[in-house]
């Protein structure tokens, strides 16, 4: 659906291959291949055969690259979902986000790490005089494209992991991480919007600087880091506010006492909006909740004479939750477990309301509508 094709396992971490790696290895193969047979008249149609061997090495270093983030995540208890290589390189997709700054800064600078130890490796190796011919200039080429790798992705803006460093830095200065998030993602987007300049301005012949190339890449730093500045921005307004905040303005709630038939006038009162009602004691605790099926159940004539306390069904704990929690939490807790509402209770165990993922959305909303008066 998405374009990727799992291949396999490393260490137990699903790997993925997008179809666009496709694309950038027959280019690599082509340019790795041509400048061999330039360099080296008689290899013939075995320069191809080594520039795809090259091309496969240098994909073997982004691996490396991966997996080195990978390492670090894991070592902080980290679960890694899987690893891709595509169009820009590869991208290793962790469970959760690190919980310290400090945290973050190793992952972050982990996979750089990698790329700069493959690349003293390499030039030692080729200094060495072991390699010679077509192996010694692979690996003199690959030294090269891993310093790039390196120096490329401390870029301090995000989706590069040069953006993850200066998110950490901020995140330590600020004590908030949504705060360091949008900080690398402006950055990010400044550097984005630079390339795109760039490599605009080069496609028109105005100047040297830029390609075809440093376009795409803008292009793809541009969209990436403004989808991390939305998405840091949404979880910084949530993280501001609990679960009390969102409670359903009159909310289906009922005591035990009520008859059915006072459940039936409610259930009209509200327009028929309500399938079910929160129950609650006569000191506001939950005891459960009632689902109008009932109605269908007792003939009309004996409502008033049954209350709602005799079909009481308990709410289960994974559809409860605190009204101090965030409404982060809240919405991590909603999407996890498939979940449309959730019955707020204080902590000791009163009933404060109902709690629906639509009012979640609303709510942030208004709160972006009074920021943008406030900033106007």
């Amino acid at each position: 659906m998405n374009g990727n094709f799992r291949v396999g396992n490393l260490f137990g971490i699903p790997f993925y291959i997008n179809i666009s790696w496709f694309i950038v290895l027959v280019l690599v193969t082509l340019n790795f291949g041509g400048g061999l047979s330039s360099q080296f008249p008689g290899l013939g149609i075995n320069a191809l055969i080594l520039g795809l061997v090259a091309g496969l090495l240098l994909f073997a270093s982004v691996l490396l690259h991966e997996l080195g983030h990978s390492y670090a995540a894991i070592r902080q208890g980290i679960g890694v979902n899987s690893i891709t290589l595509f169009l820009f390189g590869g991208l290793a997709n962790l469970d959760e986000e690190a919980k310290t700054p400090g945290g973050a800064f190793w992952i972050a600078v982990a996979g750089p790490l990698v790329s700069l130890a493959l690349f003293i490796a390499l030039f030692l190796l080729t200094g060495s005089g072991v390699l010679s011919g077509p192996p010694a200039a692979i690996a003199g080429l690959l030294a090269y494209i891993n310093l790039i790798l390196a120096t490329f992705n401390m870029i301090p803006g995000l989706p590069l992991d040069g953006g993850n460093v200066l998110k950490s830095i901020v995140w330590k200065l600020t004590g908030n991480r949504f705060t360091g998030t949008i900080w690398a993602s402006r950055v990010g987007q400044f550097i984005g919007w630079t390339a795109i300049i760039l490599g605009a301005l080069s496609i028109l012949g105005i100047s040297n600087v830029g390609s075809f190339w440093t376009l795409i890449i803008g292009w793809f730093l541009l969209q990436n880091a403004g989808r991390s500045a939305q998405s840091a921005t949404i979880q910084s307004a949530l993280s501001g506010l609990t679960a009390a905040d969102a409670v359903v303005k009159d909310s289906p709630i009922i005591s035990a006492e009520t008859t059915l038939r006072d459940l039936a006038n409610s259930a009209i009162r509200s327009g028929n909006q309500w399938k079910r009602f929160l129950v609650q004691d006569e000191t506001g605790q939950l005891l459960g909740e009632v689902h109008l099926d009932v109605l269908r159940a007792v003939p009309t004539n004996d409502w008033p004479h049954n209350q709602v306390r005799d079909f009481i069904k308990s709410v289960p704990a994974e559809n409860q939750v605190q009204s101090d929690l965030s409404l982060l939490d809240v919405a991590a807790k909603l999407e996890q477990q498939g979940l449309q509402a959730l019955a707020v209770i204080q902590t000791n165990g009163t009933l404060v309301g109902l709690l629906e993922k639509s009012a979640i959305i609303k709510l942030l909303q208004s709160s972006q509508q009074d920021a943008k008066i406030q900033s106007a």
